[in-house]
């Protein structure tokens, strides 16, 4: 096994332990949008590390799955309607949240099975993560202004770099990178490295405007 593989395993188990760890950290602050699709993002790198070791042709499926959910729905929509819980005190109903998981769900099925799909999927990707970055770039500024500097610039890297990989994935391939296990490396640290900053600038984010509420 090559040095490139190795790095590739180790950052999809990586990948397994920061979805997990924040998803459990977001659900136990009540935020379910937030705290389902960091698991989901876990079990996806689960399935795909499965498949690495074993070939399996069912956990690829899976990990593909979770894959375009997260890339087409679970961040752009989910993510951002999670973390508007402290920029638009937008808290959703258990059942508003399963409506919300049902329909992203549906659409994530009409992604990768309808044929009108095929090409236009790729954009649709970039466009989606791009918006995705727009209210990024909103979230960092408000966040900024809060006098949470650190955390602006962490949470601007983790946007960057996230929308670079959007970017790489169908459109930019790495020359040399065949076995795609330099962009899988890239992606999986950088996704990890986006969770770990959500979860924290959620945090600031929730501090600055408790201490804003406290001033009046």
């Amino acid at each position: 096994m090559e040095l490139r593989d190795i790095l590739a395993l180790l950052t999809c188990v990586l990948l397994v332990i920061s979805g997990a760890t924040f998803g459990v950290k977001f659900l136990r602050r009540r935020n379910f949008l937030l705290g389902l699709e960091c698991l989901i993002v876990g079990f996806s790198a689960t399935n795909f590390l499965i498949y690495l070791l074993t070939e399996s042709k069912v956990s690829y499926s899976i990990s593909f799955f979770c894959d375009a959910f997260s890339r087409g729905f679970g961040i752009p929509i989910v993510a951002v309607l999670g973390l508007m819980a402290v920029t638009h005190d937008f808290k959703p109903s258990v059942f508003k949240d399963a409506a919300i998981f049902a329909v992203t769900f549906a659409g994530t099925f009409v992604l990768i099975k309808a044929d009108f799909m095929v090409k236009p999927l790729p954009y649709f990707y970039v466009i989606m993560w791009t918006a995705y970055s727009v209210y990024l770039a909103y979230f960092i500024c408000k966040l900024a202004s809060m006098g949470e500097k650190l955390h602006a610039l962490g949470l601007t890297v983790a946007a960057v770099l996230g929308l670079a990989v959007a970017c790489i994935y169908d459109f930019f391939p790495i020359p040399g990178d065949d076995t795609k296990m330099v962009f899988l490396t890239l992606a999986l640290s950088t996704w990890a490295f986006m969770m770990m900053q959500m979860y924290y600038s959620y945090l600031a984010f929730e501090r600055a405007k408790a201490q804003v509420v406290r001033a009046r």
